[in-house]
């Protein structure tokens, strides 16, 4: 694809694309948790507007590890932020049921904010540590019977190859709750639409779903030990992949 066909389908097609479906799926799952279905708003409406999205944007999608998931368990999954289409990646197609952690600067994006409140996501606010913990808390009841909780532990988009220090909540929540944590990689998304940029383009992009880390035994003060472990897989994997050289610079 040119960079002028690129640009007329971005510009003409992708974007309203995106625009319309978000008010039309975001209106659909508001409207069903009015009515006591918020969790069927996030399976199904939710999942629906991920992939209709992913394959407009042109994203071919690869899973790795999906035998590393067992049924009904509940996770703390983790994953590294690269791009503002990790969101479509791991909700469309991430086979678990999931709520996410988010930063309460996305309530105020229209539709999106209300839909995500909706679906009953965890929005905390990033600057009270104290007020963050409690928001997280109070949505432990909900991980059970395979309810999964998602976190970006590195708290931001990053650059590509570049993997910060992981914040702990994540690990401490593990622990708490003695869920298994799932570690996931995410690959290729910073290509396609690269950090503070509206530079889109088609390509590949890889979830790679690594094997659980028990925390079995686990006591409070092993946060640490686990946060670095997880850190170790996610980084390990998100640097070689980097370190490989893209398709255009083999041809």
């Amino acid at each position: 694809m040119t960079n002028g066909t690129r640009a007329f389908y971005k510009w003409l097609i992708a974007i309203p694309c995106f625009g319309l479906s978000t008010v039309i799926f975001g209106a659909g799952i508001i409207v069903l948790a009015l009515l006591g279905y918020g969790d069927l708003g996030s399976r199904t409406l939710a999942v629906a507007w991920a992939r209709f999205n992913s394959r407009m944007l042109g994203m071919t999608v690869s899973i790795e590890g999906l035998e590393h998931l067992r049924p009904n368990q509940s996770y703390v999954i983790t994953a590294n932020h690269i791009s503002a289409l990790d969101i479509l990646l791991i909700y469309g197609y991430l086979p678990t049921e999931l709520k996410w952690v988010m930063k309460k600067e996305l309530r105020r994006v229209p539709i999106i904010g209300a839909a995500c409140q909706a679906m009953g996501h965890i929005i905390i606010d990033r600057s009270n540590s104290t007020s963050a913990v409690e928001s997280i808390q109070h949505a432990a009841h909900k991980l059970v019977n395979g309810m999964c909780i998602l976190f970006f532990p590195e708290g931001t988009r990053t650059k590509p190859g570049q993997v910060v220090p992981f914040k702990k909540g994540a690990f401490r929540l593990a622990i708490d709750l003695s869920l298994p944590v799932l570690p996931t990689t995410i690959e290729g998304t910073e290509r396609l639409l690269p950090t503070e940029t509206l530079d889109w383009r088609p390509g590949a992009v890889t979830l790679r779903i690594h094997p659980e880390i028990s925390t079995a035994g686990l006591s409070s003060n092993q946060v640490d030990t686990l946060c670095d472990q997880v850190e170790a897989v996610t980084r390990g994997t998100a640097l070689q992949r980097t370190a490989e050289p893209t398709p255009e610079l083999q041809a």
